[in-house]
This record gives structure tokens, C-alpha cells and sequence, in this order.
């Protein structure tokens, strides 16, 4: 089964007619994108968007061969003309399934937004699942079939990725491919990095790619570390890695430091961002957590962990670092890093970059920078993926 993306933007397109954002300013060419359309086989056509015949035969396919117009979401935009000898555009209900001519099976899924989703097998028995703008499945269960292929809206709804992968509905050879890009999505490098990172890819406009051809299926990195000074947006980056996976383990080392009401609002602010299917674990205790069975971890943060095992090692008075607090500070980071090592989970975690700034004035806090330096360094050297963040930007320094 063959589909064919006559178009990968949002309803508007991309870039948005008058509009002077940063992202429009550069969507120019390959990053140019019509209204989301996909033509599947020739013969199906889901979604009709203005120019589709025109994008079809940009593509080396023609509208001639097409049975069947569904309609995924309201048309909010100008009136669309149909082209002549096209069939009139629909919508199936809910829950009911159409069986076409040339051996397609069209199944309607509800959503939990408007909007229809649309599961089709193909002849060879090849299984698509195209997902309408910002919105997700309704009434998913095990019995969920994995799909070959995913197209939907990756980046507005992460979470709709998480909710497939719980009952199974997508596996690790299931080709997902964002689309609706619209505006508020970061482009070009940004969109695919972030994209990788949910197992998730985008095409230009006119690709037409083959259900069940997985070569192109980007791996997501098991061991994840993030960098960045105070407020440069590490959580953010770290939280947003993991958005499209189901029950994540949020490891908190930070503790609740009860009657800190500037810490009780940070932490406010971190679990309101967080999905709600997301579970909370408070502990510097990294190592079982580590060695346990389990879905992803998000861990927030080492520096923290390292003032608790500084604080247990009494690292800060200068005799008790000379007499033994050093060697036990070294065993606690050489038990962290193999447990990394070895855990089977994914994970990513968070860390403070505190080395570039201003040299502290206190031989303890020289201590601690020193000791964060080198907690990261090896840390790092156990991740497949090491990031920077900079003023909310996340730079590549591995992998």
C-alpha cells in the first residue's frame, strides 16, 4: 500500500497566509506545506484540501482513479471546489466500516476531539491509521491492532503517540509521521530533532512512502542527558522527550522542603506541565530504581542528587573530604553510572551546568561545582544522547 502526502501543513498551510512569524518567515521550501491530504493508492483521497489535484499531479499521480473522498475534520477555511469526476466528499460514522472496490477496508475511529480518524487496510493487509488535526483516539484497548503506519498530529498531540503505544497499536517498526504542522511547530533541524525523539518523522509535500518499508523508522535514544544553566528550559526539553510515552516515572530529588514556598511553586509548576498519566517518585535513591523493570524515567535532577550524596558523605567540611568523604563520594557516582550502564529502561535525565559561570567564593561551593562537572562528565559518557540547553534551545553535543 502506497500513500502519497499531497500535503503535510495545518488547515491554513504553512506558512499561514499574512502572517510574519519566525516560523512562516522560513517555511520556504521543503518546509513549505500545503493542507494535510493523503492520497492513498490512487484510489482513496482522505481529506480534500484546496489545490489537491494540482499537488497530485506535482507528485506524478493523478485524482482520476479515486472512489472515495472521506473527510477527516470541520473545514474551517474558504470553500473547497471539488474536482470534476471526483465523488463527493464525506464522513463515515463512527465505529462503521466501508469496504472498497479495489479490496480497502476504511474503518471511522472516534476521537476525543471533532473529527473522524480513519484506520485503512490495505489489500496486502497492511494497516494505516490517519489521524485528524489535535486530536486523539477514544475507546483504545489491547485489542487495538499495531499499525505499520501512523500519520497524525505528532506535534500537538503528543499524547495521543502515548495512548497507541500503551495497548500496542504502535510497535517499534511503526512508521509515524507528523503532520498538520502548523505555526506554533518549531521548523526545520528543531521540527526532526524533536520529532526522532518520539520515534516520530516528517516529509515534504508529494513523498509518497510504502506502509510496511521501516528502514526509515528513526531510533529513539535510551539514555538521554540533558544540560543547561537556571531557566534555560532543561526541564522543558527533558519533559517534552517523553511526552508521547505511556506511564512515565518522574524521579524527583529534590525532596518537598516543607515551608519553601518558592520551591513548593517550582514544583507546582513542573507537575502542571507534566501529563497526567505521569506517576511521581520523591527519592535520591537512583540505583533500584535503575535496576528495576519499568517504563521510562525522567529523572530531575543530578545536581540535586549530588547534594544529597555530598550531604550523606559530609563532603562539605574539609577534614571529613580529606578523610574519607572524597572516596565515598566517587564510590556513590561509580555505583550511579554503571547502575546507568546497565538499566535496560529509557530514561532521561536532567542536570545543572554550572561550569562556565562565576567562580564561587567558598572552597565548598568550588567543591560542589567541581563535583557536578564530573558527575556529568561520566554520566554522560553512559547516554547515547547528550543535549545543551541555551536560552530555550537545545544543542546537539552527542549522538
Amino acid at each position: 500500500m502506497e500513500v502519497t502526502l499531497l500535503g503535510t501543513g495545518g488547515p491554513m498551510g504553512l506558512p499561514r497566509p499574512d502572517c510574519s512569524c519566525a516560523v512562516c518567515a522560513v517555511a520556504l521550501g521543503a518546509d513549505a506545506r500545503a493542507a494535510t491530504a493523503l492520497l492513498v493508492d490512487g484510489t482513496l483521497l482522505l481529506d480534500l484540501t484546496p489545490g489537491a489535484a494540482f499537488a497530485a499531479a506535482r507528485a506524478g499521480h493523478s485524482l482520476s482513479g479515486v472512489r472515495q473522498v472521506l473527510l477527516s475534520h470541520p473545514h474551517d477555511g474558504p470553500a473547497v471546489e471539488v474536482p470534476a469526476g471526483l465523488p463527493q466528499p464525506g464522513r463515515v460514522p463512527d465505529g462503521r466500516e466501508l469496504t472498497l472496490l479495489t479490496g480497502h477496508r476504511v474503518r471511522a475511529l472516534s476521537m476525543d476531539a471533532p473529527g473522524t480518524g480513519y484506520a485503512v487496510t490495505g489489500p496486502d493487509g497492511q494497516r494505516l491509521l490517519y489521524l485528524p488535526p489535535g486530536a486523539a483516539p477514544a475507546g483504545l484497548d489491547e485489542t487495538t491492532p499495531t499499525y505499520d503506519m501512523v500519520v497524525g498530529d505528532v506535534v500537538g498531540r503528543p499524547d495521543a503517540l502515548a495512548r497507541l503505544r500503551l495497548v500496542g497499536a504502535v510497535g517499534p517498526a511503526t512508521d509515524v509521521i507528523a503532520v498538520h504542522l502548523d505555526h506554533d511547530a518549531p521548523s526545520g533541524r528543531e521540527l526532526r530533532r524533536r520529532l526522532a525523539a518520539a520515534g516520530a518523522r516528517t516529509v515534504p509535500d508529494g513523498r509518497t512512502l510504502t506502509v510496511g518499508v521501516y528502514e526509515d523508522v528513526p531510533d529513539v535514544p535510551r539514555r538521554t542527558l540533558v544540560l543547561g544553566g537556571a531557566r534555560s528550559g532543561k526541564s522543558v526539553e527533558a519533559e517534552r522527550r517523553l511526552e508521547a510515552f505511556p506511564d512515565v516515572l518522574y524521579v524527583a530529588t529534590g525532596g518537598a522542603r516543607n515551608g519553601d514556598g518558592e520551591w513548593a511553586a517550582r514544583v507546582h509548576a513542573h507537575r502542571e506541565r507534566r501529563p497526567g498519566s505521569w506517576r511521581t517518585a520523591e527519592t535520591c535513591d537512583l540505583v533500584p530504581v535503575l535496576k528495576e523493570d519499568g517504563p521510562a524515567l525522567l529523572i530531575d535532577c543530578l545536581s540535586l542528587w549530588l547534594t544529597d550524596a555530598m550531604d550523606s558523605a559530609n563532603a562539605w567540611d574539609d577534614a571529613e573530604w580529606a578523610g574519607g568523604g572524597e572516596r565515598a563520594l566517587r564510590a556513590r557516582v561509580e555505583e550511579l553510572t554503571a547502575a546507568v550502564r546497565e538499566s535496560r529502561r529509557t530514561m532521561v535525565a536532567v542536570s545543572n551546568e554550572v561550569g562556565s559561570g562565576i567562580v564561587p567564593a567558598t572552597p565548598s561551593g568550588r567543591r560542589y561545582r567541581d563535583e557536578l562537572g564530573r558527575l556529568n562528565a561520566a554520566f554522560a559518557t553512559e547516554c547515547e544522547h547528550v543535549l545543551l540547553v541555551v536560552a530555550g534551545q537545545a544543542l546537539t553535543l552527542k549522538g
